[in-house]
């Protein structure tokens, strides 16, 4: 038996040596942990996720900066009650062709490369051009308008988000140009009665309408807000159909009214 190990000053003594090691490695790990921290080497930001939210936050402040560049906060905060109440009372339509298509892909890539659709038909005058409009028609569009008030104005004036209606020339132009932008969505410099507009995002393409509210909602900005034109036909929305994913269309794309 060594006779050390009963004497107490040498347990006592690898007690505190004991001690001291732990408190040694403790302090370094405390150590390299806190440079860690100040050198950014275990901070959370660096991981995957949390890298993609930064350029997701940078592009959204990007995105706000430009919106605010032509309109205001308090001018968004004004159109979204009568947004609201429109959105709450629609009925959402099924889409037969489909709309989500990926910037790039193969199918975008088929879609403008695809010939352009034959306008003539839809902007030859019609027989009854100068027939009554179908107060049925109207109150289909006028409904529809809610939501399209919200940017151009409830009296078609035109807001810091969306040129006026009242008196333009694209409204009361060649009908294919609306059933396009309805479809399709605009984006680029569009000039309406003698003034340019653009807008960062442009507009969004309204496509989930059906043709009958697209054919009213066009009818009756048509005539109303003091323009007059003839009505839109649904069937002259379907004839377009074909366009829908198709990137949004310029005004140098349409037809010079």
């Amino acid at each position: 038996m060594d006779p050390t190990r009963d004497n107490p000053l040498i347990r006592i003594k690898a007690f505190f040596d004991g001690l001291g090691i732990f408190t040694f490695f403790a302090l370094l790990l405390a150590l390299i942990f806190g440079f860690g921290a100040a050198f950014g080497i275990f901070r959370k930001g660096q991981e995957p996720e949390d890298a993609a939210g930064k350029i997701r936050y940078e592009i959204k402040t990007e995105v706000d900066e430009a919106q605010a560049a032509v309109i205001s906060p308090e001018q968004i905060e004004a159109v979204i009650p009568t947004a609201a109440k429109a959105l709450i009372a629609s009925k959402p339509a099924a889409v037969e062709k489909p709309e989500q298509i990926v910037p790039g892909s193969e199918t975008a890539r088929k879609l403008e490369e695809a010939p352009g659709p034959d306008l003539s038909n839809i902007d030859a005058p019609a027989e009854d051009e100068d027939a009554p409009i179908d107060p049925a028609q109207m109150e289909i569009g006028k409904a529809q308008f809610l939501v399209c008030g919200a940017c151009h104005g409830q009296n078609g004036e035109g807001t810091a988000a969306a040129p006026p209606l009242a008196g333009s020339e694209w409204v009361t132009g060649p009908v294919s140009n609306l059933i396009l932008i309805q479809l399709r969505g605009l984006k680029g410099p569009i000039t309406v009665k003698g003034q340019q507009y653009e807008f960062p995002a442009g507009m969004t393409p309204m496509a989930y309408q059906t043709d009958e509210q697209i054919a009213g909602v066009l009818t009756y900005i048509r005539n109303s807000f003091g323009n007059k034109g003839s009505a839109v036909k649904p069937e002259q929305v379907a004839s377009l159909r074909g366009e829908v994913g198709k990137p949004q269309v310029t005004a140098e794309e349409l037809t010079q009214p």
